[in-house]
């Protein structure tokens, strides 16, 4: 079939009318061959409204649009077509509304010309005489038909729905043979066509025109017919003709109509459209099909709609449901019950379903579809595109369906009055291989629906963008997985990188945040806090956010806040984000990156490990009573994070990470510090279709494992297959009185060894242990919502939440409830419900579980007997711990636990017990535990040294292998510079960029360099920033305290060495060095002496010699030194120290000192005959048993 589609040039006037003379010509000379057709009703394709003087002037009729498209007149003269054609610009427009009723004459006379030729059983003359037939209908077009024809040329068809349309009238006809129309009336008569021409579908037959020709007549005769005996062929039966004509049509259309230029013939039009991905990520899901199957009777229909209504209502998204039902009122209204309109059925719901979940919408389509390829085709038809398909085969036992029978058509059936029912006497082809199959018949309606909705949710359909983790999971917040640990062939460049860069000091508390953000435990966080980005955490939990830049906010997270600059389009999507993930650093650290003229800044552990880059960085101020007011809603200056907070600097820096080595701890539980990767990997490797996520801060008991395992065996019941338990134990910074980290995770280790042999066991094979690394705040409701976040970010789709989760008692300092809960202990559980961005997680309360005492199991208590049961609180717990208890006996449980001093044996596994009883027994011995994850490093020592403990804790300490002692035994000037006075030994203390502020030890035996402690005991740091320079002492020299210069004396140590070069030295190394000059630091009474030198190896040691060639060499070197001494103490709540100069001392003058220094070092060993009963009282205790102090 050629159809030629006319293109209309408003330049071309004359070559369009000369077209429309020959077409004109070609509809009046031509007579294909006719046969009988049942043609569609007709729904208006252009405006029919065509005014009505000008349809007059033409000699048109408004009953009949035909006779007004020929353009004919009452004297059949064709004369008037040129000069209409002539006439102004505006019957140009009326040409063209009628244009599109001539493309439809032409394609009619196309198809009937085909068919014509395909039909060799017509014999010759009958073909003549159809010839003639036709010729006379094409011509009678032009006059209005009278009786009954032109009652049909104006019949209008109105739908089931009420719906009104045009119909284009059609020339009364008489049937070339009995034909039944396509919904399927009894057999008619020709007498009864008439009536029959009123259903939905019209059935249109050729006349033997009279002899005599009707515009010779004052009135036309009655049609004569005339019948034609032929061959029984397709012709015969116009159920199988329509099926013919469709077919060949399709056979003739290529796949792939071309839509636009930037797409080829054949090919996917997809360039011709918005992508998917974009699309998808803006509507927040994804289009699919799910293609219910079945008899009918099998509930497609009733959990298409339970399925459509979860969606919609509980989950916002786009759903549209198909079926047998509102197709046929439109689309397949022509379509009767045959096989070949079944296929058509099939083919034009898939072909809606195609566009439908093309464009996002979740499609739910439920046809009986009795045929298994057809189905196949519509599968195909969606894999072309790229469509996820799901046929989904309702499985129900006829016995059942003739049981429910909704619309007593199997009662029809039965009695005879059906006929070629499906799945009875016609045949339906089993799915043999469907995405789902429901037995409907054993499953709920809920049930079914739900089984669907958890398929959805696993092959990620109700998220928008692209599934990134293991089926059954969610995606993390902002849908990208966040791992900011640069590959290993990178990270050579990028340490080198960073030496360079301006230093920002990390404490522990930082380092676990760090840690938090580059895992991508706080996606979509790639780095520490903008300004915009706090701004949005403090005052709505939350970030809008738009990862894949389709509201061009793509760099929202990345780029410096801009406070009068917005793009005009919101981000399109909203995540939690409730804790404020902030850097703070001091104005020295401050200014030392301004001055550096840098972009980027390295950061830098405690121990002067360089662990990360900061890009881009911005700095702002640390508002940090604004903080805490709106993180916390509680005033308490004894709250520990609080004092965290405000222990920090008085600046923020924010920027995106680069993590340069893995983050690890090395307290031998680094084994159970898993990313969100591993996790993910883990979780899939345990094949879980759900993870459920439970926190622990204290050991676990049979209480929280009833917990667990019940909360498992709802989620099965609720249709899950395989839910996994992720224990999850808070691994980052917690207050001093909570359970260490250590003897959680041992114990938790003796639960998952027990297994399900003991009621405090867990099933290693269906649970995954692995430590959360972010800090503990205490902040409530607001921090539950991080905990149950960044659970989710790593895979979990519920948590378990308890009463006042992340609250603590209120300090003596708080304005309100002092020793009392800061927060309700339900507000947690209600605000995480309905927090902002917190998706479709849910949460899984706990409920109150008591001991029962009749088979030692802890379970929720029967109120019918609550005899049976006790109570055993944490704070019981603690104290039975405390006590030593023993296992009760099984069968006499005594009431009063404590007078009983026994524990329950079903109360806990038992090597568990044992270690909670460890702890509290030993409580007090602080050395023993791992309060939290602290960086258990290796120092960098000298050759030629040995370290016994823990490096930064209290225990570390350090000894020279080659001397007895670093204070003593290490010459005060070095034997091969013996002739050159300016140069000393220095002992290396405390390597560059290193925090940890160590010293030398004066009681102990060997004088070793151990952890300087705070005067509560804890390790004492350098929190101003990290140091710029090598610190140390001099050995053989002492600060007398009674040698006074002025009013103060010396600070009984040996005198500090600041050495300024550009290299880190080793801690216990001996390095000589040249002395620059001298600084007088007056510090709590006391002063203090700093030798300023520079280490002979420096690359700069032949420029430098004093402290003029340092100022040229570094300038503004000097005006750091003096800002570091006297600022230093500040970040710790002190006060800004005096010196007794701001202008360092000369070489000779710091030469003078040091000779001073040494000689009282003398007098303290008695090397100079001085009794010890001569020295200040202060040198009691003092260890001076080395060689080189008695020599």
């Amino acid at each position: 079939v050629v159809i030629v589609v006319l293109f209309r040039d408003h330049n071309s006037k004359q070559r369009e009318r000369n077209q429309y003379k020959q077409r004109k010509a070609l509809l009046t000379t031509q007579s294909p061959p006719t046969v009988s057709l049942t043609v569609m009703a007709k729904y208006a394709y252009a405006p029919l409204q065509i005014d009505q003087n000008r349809r007059g002037n033409q000699g048109g009729s408004s009953g009949n649009n035909l006779s007004g498209m020929m353009m004919s007149s009452s004297n059949n003269n064709n004369s008037n077509i040129p000069s209409q054609a002539d006439k102004d610009d505006g019957n140009d427009q009326l040409v063209q509304e009628r244009m599109p009723m001539c493309v439809a004459i032409c394609v009619l006379l196309a198809i009937v010309f085909v068919l014509s030729k395909g039909s060799g059983d017509i014999d010759l003359q009958a073909q003549q005489q159809l010839q003639q037939q036709q010729q006379h209908s094409l011509r009678s077009m032009d006059t209005p038909q009278v009786g009954a024809t032109a009652a049909t040329a104006t019949t209008a068809t109105t739908t089931a729905s009420g719906h009104h349309s045009e119909v284009y009238p059609k020339p009364g006809m008489v049937q070339q043979q009995d034909l039944v129309d396509m919904n399927m009336v009894p057999e008619a008569a020709p007498d009864s066509l008439a009536a029959a021409s009123t259903t939905t579908v019209n059935t249109a037959t050729i006349e033997t025109p009279p002899v005599a020709s009707c515009p010779d007549c004052p009135t036309c005769p009655e049609p004569t017919t005339t019948t034609t005996t032929t061959t029984p062929n397709i012709l015969d039966d116009p159920n199988a003709l329509m099926a013919k004509l469709r077919q060949d049509a399709l056979d003739s259309t290529p796949p792939h109509i071309i839509e636009c230029s930037s797409a080829e013939a054949g090919e996917s039009q997809d360039a011709c459209h918005l992508p998917k991905s974009e699309r998808y990520t803006a509507l927040g899901q994804k289009g699919a099909t799910l293609w219910m199957t079945g008899c009918s009777g099998a509930g497609k229909t009733t959990i298409a709609t339970a399925l459509e209504d979860l969606l919609v209502k509980h989950h916002g998204k786009h759903v549209y449901r198909l079926d047998g039902d509102n197709l046929r009122t439109g689309l397949n209204r022509d379509l009767t019950f045959t096989e070949a309109d079944r296929a058509e059925s099939v083919r034009r719901t898939g072909e809606l379903a195609t566009l439908f979940s093309d464009a996002g919408v979740i499609t739910l389509v439920g046809l009986i579809s009795p045929y298994r390829g057809d189905r196949d085709l519509v599968r195909k038809r969606h894999e072309d595109q790229g469509i996820p398909f799901y046929e989904i085969f309702l499985d129900v036992p006829i016995d059942e369906l003739k049981a429910r029978d909704p619309k007593g058509q199997y009662a029809r059936v039965d009695s005879g009055e059906l006929k070629h029912f499906t799945c009875i006497d016609d045949p339906y082809e089993e799915p043999l291989d469907p995405e789902i199959t429901l037995k409907t018949h054993e499953l709920k309606i809920e049930e079914s629906a739900k089984i669907l909705l958890q398929r959805l949710e696993k092959d990620g359909i109700l998220m928008g963008p692209p599934k990134v983790t293991p089926p059954g999971l969610p995606n993390p917040d902002g849908d990208l997985l966040v791992d900011l640990l640069v590959s290993p062939t990178e990270a050579p460049s990028k340490q080198a990188e960073a030496a360079t860069l301006p230093k920002v000091l990390l404490t522990d508390i930082d380092l676990n945040w760090l840690q938090t953000v580059a895992e991508g435990w706080a996606a979509p966080l790639t780095g520490f806090m903008r300004e915009g980005i706090l701004l949005e955490t403090l005052h709505f939990n939350s970030l809008l956010v738009d990862p894949f830049n389709i509201t061009g906010n793509g760099d929202k997270l990345t780029t410096k806040t801009k406070f009068e600059d917005f793009n005009p389009h919101r981000p399109n999507h909203r995540v939690s984000m409730p804790i404020p993930i902030t850097l703070s650093l001091t104005e020295f650290t401050k200014d030392s990156i301004e001055e550096s003229g840098k972009q980027d800044v390295a950061l830098v552990t405690r121990m002067g490990k360089m662990i990360a880059i900061l890009r881009n960085v911005e700095i702002y101020e640390n508002r940090k009573e604004e903080i805490v007011t709106r993180m916390f809603g509680a005033i308490d200056m004894g709250h520990p994070y609080i004092k965290n907070i405000y222990a920090g600097g008085d600046y923020l820096i924010g920027g995106e990470i680069e993590l340069l080595e893995r983050i690890v701890y090395n307290d031998g539980l680094d084994q159970w510090r898993k990313t969100v990767t591993e996790l993910l990997q883990e979780f899939d490797d345990k094949g879980a279709d759900t993870v459920y996520a439970f926190q622990t801060r204290n050991p676990t008991h049979a209480g929280h494992a009833y917990l667990m395992k019940s909360a498992g065996e709802d989620l099965k019941r609720q249709g899950y297959e395989n839910p996994v338990l992720w224990l999850s134990p808070l691994g980052g910074w917690t207050k001093s009185d909570d359970v260490p980290l250590d003897v959680r995770v041992k114990q938790h280790e003796e639960v998952l060894k027990m297994g399900t042999d003991h009621p405090g066991g867990l099933d290693p094979a269906s649970t995954v242990m692995s430590i959360w690394p972010a800090p503990m705040v205490y902040a409530g409701p607001t921090e539950v919502q991080f905990h149950a976040k960044s659970r989710r970010c790593a895979g979990a789709s519920y948590f378990v939440v308890g009463r006042d989760p992340a609250g603590m008692k209120g300090s003596m300092e708080a304005v309100a409830h002092q020793d009392d809960d800061l927060y309700d202990g339900n507000h947690g559980r209600y605000v995480l419900q309905n927090s902002p961005g917190i998706e479709d997680m849910k949460m899984l309360s706990f409920v109150k579980v008591m001991y029962d005492v009749t088979d030692n199991v802890m379970k929720v208590p029967d109120e019918s007997r609550m005899d049976d049961f006790i109570s055993i609180s944490g704070t019981k717990m603690r104290l039975l711990a405390r006590n030593g208890a023993v296992p009760c006996s099984a069968t006499d449980i005594p009431t009063d636990l404590v007078e009983a001093n026994c524990i329950p044996s079903g109360f806990m596994v038992p090597d568990g017990w044992d270690l909670v009883v460890d702890y509290y027994k030993n409580i007090d011995n602080t050395t023993r535990w791992i309060p939290w994850s602290q960086p258990h490093v290796d120092p960098p020592a000298a050759e030629g040294t040995v370290s016994t403990g823990s490096f930064g804790f209290s225990t570390f300490a350090m000894q020279n292998v080659g001397s007895a002692s670093f204070w003593h035994d290490i010459e005060y000037m070095p034997s091969a510079y013996k002739a050159d006075k300016g140069i000393i030994n220095m002992v290396t203390e405390i390597p560059m960029y290193m925090a940890a502020k160590m010293e030398v030890d004066k009681s102990s035996p060997g004088n070793p360099i151990i952890q300087d402690s705070n005067k509560d005991g804890s390790p004492r740091y350098y929190t101003y920033g990290t140091p710029f320079f090598n610190y140390g002492l001099i050995p053989q020299t002492w600060e007398d305290p009674d040698l006074k210069t002025g009013l103060f004396g010396g600070d009984n140590d040996p005198i500090d060495v600041m050495e300024l070069g550009s290299t880190s030295l080793k801690m216990g190394s001996v390095t000589p060095c040249r002395v620059l000059g001298s600084m007088e630091l007056i510090d709590e009474g006391e002063m203090d002496h700093k030798i300023l030198c520079i280490s002979l190896s420096d690359p700069d040691a032949s420029r430098i010699h004093n402290m003029d060639d340092l100022e040229a060499v570094k300038p503004g070197y000097i005006a750091k030194i003096v800002h570091w001494w006297k600022y230093y103490k500040t970040s710790d709540g002190k006060d800004v120290n005096s010196l007794g100069s701001e202008t360092p001392r000369t070489v000779d003058q710091a030469l003078q000192v040091l000779e001073e220094v040494h000689h009282r070092w003398r007098s303290l060993c008695g090397l100079d005959g001085t009794r010890r009963t001569a020295l200040s009282s202060h040198t009691d205790g003092f260890w001076l048993a080395s060689q080189g102090c008695r020599a």
